[in-house]
C-alpha cells in the first residue's frame, strides 16, 4: 500500500512544525500548503514535501492542491481559526478523508469556553464540518483538545517561567490544567490518521500531564531552591477585561484579549481545563508523563549555570 498523502496548513508554526515532522518520520507524503508569499521557503528540502502556495480565501484556488490527498491538518495561528471554511470547502470538494481543523487547546465542547470570543471560531468551524459531514459521509473530521502547550508554555513563561523564575498565579496556583508537549500534540495527529475509525466526528482529548502551577514552581524550587517573585490574578477579573478591550472595536488589542480569554478556559475549573476524566491518550498512542518526567521536564528550562 502507497504511503498515506497529507496536506498541511501552517506548517512553519509552533505546531506545525513538530506536525511535520511527525507525517515525514512516519514516511508519510506531505503536501504543505502556503498562503502565496508565505514561509514555505524555511522548510528543509525534503523528499517527501511537495509545496503548494494557495490562496487561502479561494477554495477553487485550493482543490488542486488536495488532488489525491487523503487528510488535512490544519494548524494555522489563533486568529485565523476563523477562516477556515475555504480550506475546508476545498477538501471536501477534493474528496479528502480526513480534515483536522486548527482546534488545539481548550474544550469547546464546554459551555463556557464556547461562549469565549477566542472559541467561537472553534465552535462555528466544527458545526461546519458537521454539516459538510452530514452532506457528504465521506468527508469526516477530528477536532484535539489539547490544553495547554506544556513545553512552549514553560519555555516562553505562558504556565510559569522558571528560567527566570517569576509566575503569574491565576485563581491562586492550585487550580488542576491539562497540558501537552507539542511533540505529543503531533503524535496524537498520527494517532487519528492512523485511526479514523474511531475518532471520527468529534473532540479527542489528549495531555502530557495534568498539574498545578504551584505544583511546576515546587519541582524548580527543589532543583535550584530560588524564591519565585509571584503574582495572582483572578480569571473571571481577565475575562472582564478582556471583553472590555474588545468593545473598543477598531482600536481593540485583539492579541491581548484572546490571550485572556485564553487565561480563562485555562485556569478555572469551570472550563473544563482538566481532561482527566476523557482523555484518549491510549487510541492515540499519547503517552502520560511521570511525576519524574514532569519534574524533569520543569528542570530542563531551569538557568543553572
Amino acid at each position: 500500500m502507497a504511503p498515506m498523502k497529507v496536506a498541511l496548513a501552517g506548517a512553519t508554526g509552533n505546531l506545525g512544525g513538530p506536525v511535520l515532522k511527525a507525517l515525514l518520520d512516519a514516511g508519510l507524503f506531505v503536501t504543505v500548503i502556503s498562503r502565496v508569499g508565505g514561509g514555505s521557503a524555511k522548510l528543509k528540502p525534503h523528499p517527501n514535501i511537495t509545496v503548494k502556495e494557495v490562496n487561502f480565501g479561494s477554495a477553487e484556488d485550493i482543490i488542486p492542491a488536495l488532488q489525491g490527498v487523503q487528510v488535512v491538518v490544519a494548524c494555522l495561528a489563533t486568529l485565523a481559526i476563523g477562516n477556515q471554511n475555504p480550506l475546508i470547502d476545498a477538501a471536501e470538494a477534493a474528496g479528502v478523508e480526513r480534515f483536522i481543523p486548527a482546534e488545539f487547546g481548550m474544550d469547546a465542547l464546554n459551555p463556557l469556553c464556547a461562549v469565549l470570543p477566542v472559541c467561537v471560531p472553534k465552535v462555528t468551524t466544527q458545526k461546519y464540518l458537521l454539516e459538510k459531514h452530514k452532506a457528504n459521509p465521506n468527508f469526516t473530521y477530528t477536532a484535539i483538545a489539547n490544553g495547554l502547550f506544556l513545553d512552549w508554555g514553560l519555555k516562553f513563561g505562558f504556565i510559569v517561567n522558571p528560567a527566570k523564575h517569576t509566575a503569574t498565579l491565576y485563581n491562586g496556583g492550585d487550580v488542576p490544567f491539562s497540558a501537552t508537549n507539542l511533540a505529543d500534540v503531533a503524535k496524537a495527529v498520527l494517532g487519528v490518521i492512523h485511526n479514523q475509525a474511531q475518532t471520527a466526528n468529534r473532540v479527542v482529548y489528549i495531555h502530557s500531564a495534568v498539574t498545578t502551577q504551584n505544583r511546576l514552581i515546587q519541582y524548580a524550587k527543589d532543583k535550584d531552591g530560588k524564591d519565585w517573585e509571584a503574582t495572582c490574578r483572578d480569571t473571571e477579573a481577565i475575562r472582564q477585561e478582556s471583553m472590555a478591550e474588545l468593545s473598543k472595536g477598531a482600536e481593540a488589542d485583539i492579541d491581548a484579549a484572546m490571550y485572556g480569554f485564553c487565561i480563562c478556559a485555562s485556569w478555572n475549573s469551570d472550563y473544563g481545563c482538566d481532561f482527566s476524566d476523557r482523555l484518549d491518550n491510549e487510541s492515540l498512542g499519547v503517552k502520560t508523563l511521570d511525576e519524574a518526567g514532569l519534574r524533569a521536564l520543569v528542570e530542563s528550562f531551569l538557568n543553572l549555570d
